[in-house]
């Protein structure tokens, strides 16, 4: 398959991440259809697209004519065999658990055509845990990317499976929908940006942890000496808790490490409340309007 012939692109999973891919491409001029379990899932999908698209209008980075455009190519379905039919590529971003990817590709194997090519957003996980159970290992490869209306990367990462014409039809694909290209050269779990980022977090949870500070005081450490606009706990925030939780305890758990099974303990709190960040209203910080914005919060204001 060339790349002129993808027209077609199925999201899995209508979350965080998923409207945001799928908005992306149709704003490149791709028919796309959101898949989710959830008819709910896929309506705040559509709520999400809406305001995203806004926000490229007000940025510039579209015009209105070409936003309502991008959103009329956009489909939402409940229905695997009709979300799967004459799907060109398929984009995956539904939660980190590598069984859960494993078998929900199992399915889209079975009901997608055989030239579908599979290409997973996932965060912190490895194509080759997934490979095999998707029962085309050639045709997968990790394509994932951050937050669309603050950068245009995308991180390419191919398993030892994948075949040499995927990788390129994928990369080619991410550069006709505008995207900035980092293709790996092999596995690494975080890709480079995230693994980096991973650190980063474990760093401050650690410190939160072991009850060295609290997180506003942390968020306030980095900030005050690095002059950023935002701390890792607020960054957090805007990743989701519940996401974050569920990559620490998952690695915490196959490396066998102690201190970051203290750290996914830590997270776990705020979930259990409820506060998922962000996306809740809630998390570390209160939201529309959290602290760490705030004019005195390197103050100490609280």
């Amino acid at each position: 398959m060339k790349v002129e012939d993808i027209r077609k692109i199925l999201i899995l999973g209508a979350g965080t991440m998923g409207h945001q891919i799928g908005f992306v491409c149709a704003a490149s001029g791709y028919d796309v259809v959101l898949y989710d379990i959830r008819q709910e899932g896929l309506d705040k999908a559509m709520e999400k697209v809406a305001k995203l698209a806004r926000r490229f209008v007000a940025a510039g980075r579209l015009d209105q004519q070409r936003a309502d455009a991008a959103i009329a190519r956009m489909s939402c379905t409940t229905d695997p065999k009709e979300a799967a039919r004459d799907a060109d590529l398929v984009s995956e971003s539904v939660p980190e658990d590598p069984g859960l990817k494993g078998k929900i590709f199992a399915q889209m194997n079975e009901l997608c055509p055989a030239r579908t090519v599979f290409t997973t957003n996932t965060s912190t996980l490895v194509p080759s845990m997934f490979a095999a159970a998707t029962g085309r290992p050639d045709r997968l490869v990790a394509l994932h990317f951050h937050d669309v209306s603050l950068t245009n990367v995308v991180d390419i990462m191919p398993h030892p499976g994948t075949s040499a014409e995927v990788l390129g039809l994928v990369e080619e694909f991410a550069r006709k929908i505008g995207q900035v290209a980092i293709v790996l050269n092999k596995e690494n779990p975080g890709y480079v940006f995230n693994a980096m980022l991973s650190e980063w977090f474990r760093s401050a949870q650690t410190l939160a942890s072991k009850g060295v500070a609290d997180p506003m005081d942390i968020d306030r450490a980095w900030m005050g000496v690095m002059n950023a606009p935002i701390g890792p706990f607020g960054v957090m925030d805007t990743v989701g808790l519940d996401t974050v939780w569920t990559i620490t305890d998952f690695w915490a758990r196959k490396l066998g490490d102690s201190q970051s099974a203290k750290n996914a303990a830590f997270m776990k709190n705020f979930v259990d409340q409820g506060r998922l960040g962000m996306k809740s209203g809630k998390g570390v910080y209160e939201y529309p309007h959290p602290l760490w914005a705030h004019p005195d919060f390197l103050k100490g204001h609280k």
